[in-house]
């Protein structure tokens, strides 16, 4: 197989093969990969055509490199980089996961044109899946609702978000979400901003909504604590990679108030 020169995600589960040097991560030289022929096509990056490869679960990494998941290489690799990682893991999985055809069983190929596998027997094509999410801030004057779920890091505590139902407008899912995770209720449901997510595999559609009444009531098996904040007086925030940090920074920066560093 014939291929320009290019950077490669070798992925080990969910993890991505890097060398570490300090306080940096950088991409395996190309040369390791030079016998692979089945390399997934991913964009480009510098100009250079970038591909994606699993890894053997069971083989270990080359010498002076490892095997890091991309929650922790944030910071460590170029955003554009990380950002590239996020969308090569997902196709990763999705073309592992879907060796066989979902109504017949037979194994499927590669579609030699578009991004899909098809079935040679039945001919169903099973493209990359996304699952929606929508994720809100919620804020009434100059405070905001944050909650946290047990699986949080300790102290932080950020917005509500939950998947989009079928049959569901994104509008209707931010509203239903907040419903049932807090029990309160919203007005003026807008858009703000969207974010690619691949843990594992969602679309992040940020919005902002004005609290409209109702006690808090918290969903014990979602939420463990939700709390009003205002700008001087925050918890520790979720990552700056996320748009859940981007959400909560666009408040702090509408409200005039004084108020303390971020985390």
């Amino acid at each position: 197989m014939s291929r320009n020169p290019g950077h490669w995600f070798a992925f080990r589960g969910g993890d991505l093969l890097v060398r570490l040097e300090g306080e940096v991560a950088r991409l395996p030289e190309e040369e390791l990969f030079a016998s692979r022929e089945d390399p997934l096509a991913i964009g480009e990056l510098h100009g250079c055509v970038c591909w994606a490869v699993p890894w053997d679960d069971a083989a270990e990494p080359p010498e002076a490199m490892a095997f890091r998941g991309l929650r922790g290489l944030w910071g460590l690799l170029p955003e554009e980089v990380w950002r590239l990682a996020g969308r090569a893991v997902q196709i990763v999985e999705w073309d592992r996961n879907h060796r066989f055809c979902g109504r017949c069983a037979t194994p499927t190929e590669r579609h030699p044109k578009e991004r899909s596998r098809v079935c040679p027997s039945c001919g169903l094509q099973h493209f990359p899946r996304l699952s929606p999410a929508v994720i809100t801030l919620i804020e009434d004057g100059d405070r905001m609702l944050l909650a946290r779920s047990p699986h949080f890091a300790p102290g932080v505590y950020s917005t509500l978000a939950g998947f989009v139902e079928p049959g569901e407008s994104l509008e209707e899912a931010v509203v239903r979400e907040v419903r049932e995770e807090v029990g309160v209720e919203l007005a003026d449901v807008r858009y703000f901003g969207s974010q690619p997510w691949p843990f594992p595999n969602s679309l992040m559609v940020g919005f902002l909504a004005r609290y409209a009444g109702g006690a808090l009531r918290l969903q014990e098996d979602e939420i463990e604590d939700a709390r009003w904040f205002t700008a001087d007086d925050l918890p520790r925030l979720p990552s700056p990679m996320s748009i859940a940090r981007r959400l909560v920074e666009d408040f702090l920066a509408r409200t005039s108030r004084p108020r303390s560093p971020i985390s």
